[in-house]
């Protein structure tokens, strides 16, 4: 089936006429989904008085432009724009018209606004910026509007690591939607020079930026040029932009700042320019401006002023805070607000902070350099490539169904589809391809009238466990409908499959070789009927950087039942703690006493408390166990977390281990039953001496980092959700073979093995 091109709607709660980060973000964005070839309608918020960032987009084909103001198509609109319920009413129309793929949004409150008003669920790729960005500012209306802004939305963007870690551990909801886009630096028209030197024999050159506002210190900047000359440097500042904010707090903010702006000593003040202009304008000059009060300390955001003023090889003037320390290194050298007072007073850190960059060469190369290095890895083309890898993460191929004339109409039954989510989102994304739910009360509950309507209507029926599901759907569906049937563990040892029409299904879906054998072994059903597709993972979601020290803690996702052997996982801690008092052990994971039916068990309970006991009791092991609270953040979790354990007495497949890897974690692995078709044998071992030896050597021998890229690069090899879902589209329209789906050239090996 011939597919059009992509069609995105982008909408940003921001005036164009104005430089500021939002402005450059909402033009990078529109030129990033114009070079991955979608058909790009920008809505504008306000009216143009100036085309200075509207003219690069207008020169684009695939870009439209609308100007409500001048359209007519909205009336009421003020010189500052439109409200966001205005914003939302525009939006739902030019949406009617003709639906869009994709809409990309910036502006909590027209975000919410949008989602108030209901009809673009599932399109939404909201930019979030604007929200709480602190626990105790996460009020109960803040996460109630950010979960309904979650579960309508298909993508959450994010800045920043950080943000992103913060919104998935404060808003379950956003689990598996968030997704990083980064500040983009504009491209730099003239090649800059490799190597930089301070000014000796004229004023230095000092340039700041984009918006003037009290937390930004724009004020403050104004005497510098004074300050600095009465210590013997002579030195300008030049300021770019021209939009001063309100103070509620100052309300003379403003006419000071103009003020300021206008008269100055050595301040030169050039009004508002397009982006290209300011970029040549601070190319000029020799170092960049963007410290801030220390209340922004602790913000979840990346400053666009500081990659852009790196692109030009310019060093620049911040605050020491963790997120710039990790753009930077810890060692940059200048780097100021150490103390409030630090900050807050330019005649101290900041006026010798330049005066130390102008009077030593070394220094100020030095920080040019790490500005140069840090900006290179948020270019435009870069980030044309991280978003070409979201939509191809949403928006994925169907080589399988390329050549259908007709959509192809899929089926899905069951009581529970937790195990399914991402698959059944795989498949919903897929062109040429409808589906629908046939969605049970509970295990053998369900309604035989829907369940009737959707055999009426589908080409291929899914059912998720082979439970009393798949026994109905076994003995009603056509001869000319395909049945699969997904079977797990649970199912295997109860008397359900023996009751399935085996005759009817025309694949049985097992997650691991082992677990396809004793499938064989256990029904008597026909080999080539069971085939195996693999639990998936979402590698690019899990790939995140760790944290320092990960390498010195390892992680238990889940230890409850007791079969899950969390003692054992105690005794390669202990093991491990005697070599190296470093290691610690977190439990991300439900306690037995949250599982009433697993509570009401004597030998549960037993487990439990014996575990808990030792972890008070034993000197190896108290103060060096975490247990974290379970929750669906796992992919933020896991940044800490340098080894995976599972310590099991046998799994169906064990995702905890292939999530691990994703993130960059190393798996260690106890020896149970069908291990070696899942994971490659070098992570398995014997017992806990074992694989504590494993661990202490790759850290003690410096092999973690190598250890950690094979084991992220066998995840994605095998596990990843582009991959599995692949496998699971191809099950859509033909039987395949056992063999066809493993990886390995053994029949029961999947992973590959080193």
């Amino acid at each position: 089936m011939a597919h059009r091109p992509l069609r995105a709607l982008v909408y940003g709660d921001v005036n164009l006429n104005l430089i500021d980060g939002s402005a450059i973000w909402l033009q990078g964005i529109v030129q990033v989904l114009d070079r991955l070839g979608c058909e790009v309608s920008l809505l504008l918020k306000s009216p143009v008085r100036t085309t200075r960032l509207l003219d690069p987009l207008m020169a684009l084909p695939g870009v439209t432009v609308h100007r409500p103001y001048e359209e007519r198509l909205l009336d009421g609109v003020t010189g500052t724009g439109m409200s966001p319920l205005q914003a939302s009413r525009l939006l739902r129309l030019l949406d009617r018209q003709e639906p869009y793929d994709l809409i990309v949004l910036r502006g909590q409150r027209m975000v919410h606004q949008v989602v108030a008003n209901g009809g673009m669920e599932g399109r939404l790729w909201p930019y979030l910026t604007d929200i709480p960005q602190s626990v105790p500012e996460m009020g109960e209306t803040a996460l109630t509007q950010l979960t309904e802004v979650a579960e309508a939305s298909r993508v959450l963007l994010c800045q920043t690591e950080e943000l992103r870690c913060f919104l998935e551990g404060s808003v379950p909801a956003a689990c598996g939607k968030c997704l990083l886009l980064p500040p983009l630096v504009p491209e730099i028209g003239a090649e800059q020079p490799p190597q930089r030197r301070p000014p000796e024999s004229r004023p230095v050159k000092l340039v700041y930026t984009g918006k003037y506002a009290p937390h930004w210190k724009t004020y403050e900047m104004t005497s510098l040029p004074a300050l600095l000359r009465a210590g013997g440097v002579p030195a300008e500042l030049h300021m770019v932009g021209d939009k001063i904010h309100t103070d509620r707090a100052d309300p003379d903010y403003g006419r000071r700042m103009l003020q300021a702006l206008r008269s100055a000593p050595g301040v030169v003040w050039h009004g508002g320019h397009s982006r290209e202009d300011a970029m040549q304008l601070a190319a000029s000059c020799d170092v960049g401006l963007s410290w801030r009060h220390p209340q922004l300390d602790a913000s979840l955001e990346l400053s666009t002023k500081v990659l852009e003023f790196g692109a030009l090889g310019l060093p620049v003037v911040l605050n020491r805070t963790p997120m710039h320390e990790e753009l930077l290194g810890v060692d940059y050298p200048l780097f100021v607000g150490d103390s409030p007072e630090g900050v807050g007073d330019p005649s101290g850190a900041v006026v010798e902070t330049i005066a130390t960059a102008v009077r030593s060469p070394q220094t100020y190369q030095l920080a040019a350099d790490r500005c140069r290095e840090a900006a290179r890895r948020f270019t435009l083309d870069q980030a044309v490539e991280r978003m070409r890898t979201h939509i191809d993460r949403v928006f994925p191929s169907a080589r399988a169904l390329a050549e259908r004339s007709a959509p192809l109409r899929v089926g899905v039954a069951g009581h529970d589809l937790k195990f399914f989510s991402r698959l059944l989102d795989y498949l919903r994304a897929l062109p040429g391809v409808e589906v629908r739910l046939d969605q049970w009360e509970s295990l053998g509950s369900h309604d035989p009238v829907a369940s009737r309507e959707l055999l009426k209507w589908a080409d291929v029926i899914v059912c998720e466990w082979c439970g009393p599901v798949a026994v109905w759907y076994s003995r009603h569906k056509r001869n000319d409908q395909r049945l699969i049937v997904r079977l797990h563990r649970f199912e295997l040892y109860a008397s359900w499959p023996s009751r399935v029409d085996i005759d009817a299904v025309d694949q049985v879906v097992c997650v691991s070789p082992h677990y396809a054998r004793l499938t064989r072994e256990r029904t008597g059903w026909p080999a080539d009927k069971i085939v195996v597709v693999p639990n998936w993972v979402d590698a690019e979601a899990y790939d995140r950087s760790k944290l320092t020290g990960a390498q010195f803690h390892l992680g238990l996702i889940g230890i409850t039942p007791s079969r899950k052997r969390p003692d054992l996982a105690l005794d390669v801690l202990e093991e491990l703690r005697r070599r190296d008092p470093r290691f610690h052990l977190f439990a991300k994971t439900k306690m037995t006493w949250d599982y009433w039916w697993m509570w009401n068990k004597a030998e549960e309970r037993e487990h439990c408390d014996e575990m808990l006991a030792r972890v008070q009791r034993s000197p190896m092991l108290r103060g060096a166990v975490v247990f974290d609270p379970f929750g669906p953040d796992v992919a933020a979790w896991l940044r800490r977390i340098g080894f995976v354990l599972s310590t099991s007495d046998d799994e169906s497949f064990h995702l905890a281990p292939a999530e691990g890897m994703a993130s960059g974690a190393v798996p260690v692995l106890r020896n149970w039953p069908g291990v070696e078709t899942i994971y490659d044998t070098r992570w398995v071992h014997r017992d806990p001496a074992e694989m504590a030896e494993a661990i202490h050597a790759i850290v003690r021998e410096g092999r973690w980092d190598d250890e950690r890229a094979l084991a992220k690069e066998q995840a994605r090899e095998a596990y990843d959700l582009g991959r599995v879902g692949e496998m699971f589209t191809r099950l859509l329209t033909e039987n395949l073979p056992p063999r066809s789906m493993l990886w390995g050239s053994e029949p029961d090996k999947m992973a590959p093995t080193t």
